[in-house]
């Protein structure tokens, strides 16, 4: 019987940890055993933490006891069992993972891949139940596993959330206002809104105010205790401060067109009225309904390799290895102690 291990988190105190180790259970029809590889972690998996009871991230990989969860993360993983012949041993995929050592699928065979179909995935959105098979997917490439782990993901959030204001005609903002600039996230949106004829405004803390400018990305990069120009604004919410939407608030009044709710790295969800919640996979069902899936496809290909030639010089990647390095790496990030210029990737 083969042992795993499992980073479990409390769900109250995101830097409390455990990990748990125990056996896999035996294999039943159409089930696969992935043994994760490589994963990017980043604020965007601490959000998954702080709104996981309300959006069920908590949901996709249950385990432990009362009031602990596992954290969701991307990455890839190889297949080390199956009970189907299309998937054999060694097949490598990317998708949504546990913070652990292996994981059991209930594989259901697609064009690219396969999906989830678990009992406790039902429900749950399909981009997030989806894995690719690396051998099909035309956007893999073996010496670029750390972008792909750490920048993927979210970039798709990005790509989305750029789009959903171009859909929209800005809402009617003449400038986007993007805090936590200095984000992954957040830059990777900004690059998508380059050239779409509205001004970019990224906020940041002073410390990061030099890397943001050395982006190149934004118009204007300024210290959150800056005020912002008053013009038709939307606002893109990649913090969750409570006190920059405020001040935001305050300072615009009813320039303030729209307010977009979109991390939460100050470890609170937003409970501001004023404020939308972005939520990636409604988007991403409304573009391949207009679109199809291969014309998506097409769009964010193109995208994706256009971020790709520019993020390797951006950002660093720092290494980290096993449970331990995991959670080190985990422990940072909550606490806001992450470099901007750095990304952690932690291999298994």
């Amino acid at each position: 019987m083969t042992s795993r291990w499992t980073v479990l988190v409390d769900r109250d105190d995101l830097t409390e940890t455990a990990v748990l180790h125990d056996e896999l259970p035996e294999l039943s029809d159409c089930e696969v055993l992935l043994r994760v590889r490589r994963v990017g972690l980043t604020a965007n998996n601490a959000t998954y933490g702080v709104v996981g009871d309300r959006l069920g991230y908590w949901n996709f990989f249950p385990a432990g006891g009362p009031g602990q969860g596992v954290i969701p993360v991307w990455g890839f993983a190889d297949v080390v069992d199956s009970t189907l012949d299309a998937l054999p041993t060694g097949t490598r995929v990317f998708g949504y993972l546990p913070m652990a050592s292996h994981l059991v699928v209930r594989a259901r065979l697609t064009s690219s891949g396969f999906a989830d179909t678990a009992d406790h995935r039902a429900g749950l959105p399909g981009a997030y139940n989806s894995y690719l098979v690396t051998s099909k997917d035309p956007a893999y490439d073996p010496a670029e596993e750390d972008l792909q782990a750490l920048y993927r993901p979210l970039f798709l959030t990005s790509f989305l959330l750029a789009d959903r204001l171009v859909d929209n005609d800005f809402f009617g903002a003449r400038t986007v206002v993007l805090s936590s600039a200095s984000s992954k996230t957040a830059f990777g949106t900004a690059q998508c809104l380059r050239g779409t004829g509205v001004q970019l405004v990224g906020l940041t803390s002073p410390r990061n105010v030099e890397f943001t400018e050395g982006l190149g990305l934004y118009d204007t990069v300024l210290p959150y205790d800056t005020a912002v120009d008053v013009e038709p604004s939307a606002y893109l919410d990649f913090s969750g401060s409570a006190e920059v939407r405020s001040a935001l608030h305050d300072r615009l009044g009813a320039d303030l067109v729209k307010d977009v709710s979109i991390g939460a790295t100050h470890q609170a969800p937003s409970q501001d009225r004023r404020a939308e919640f972005f939520f990636a996979p409604d988007q991403l069902r409304k573009r391949t309904a207009d679109w199809g899936h291969d014309g998506f496809a097409r769009r964010f290909g193109e995208a994706w390799r256009e971020f790709t030639a520019r993020a390797g010089d951006r950002v660093g990647v720092a290494h980290h290895s096993g449970p331990d390095g995991l959670v080190d790496v985990w422990r940072a990030v909550v606490r806001g102690e992450a470099d901007p210029a750095t990304a952690d990737v932690v291999t298994f």
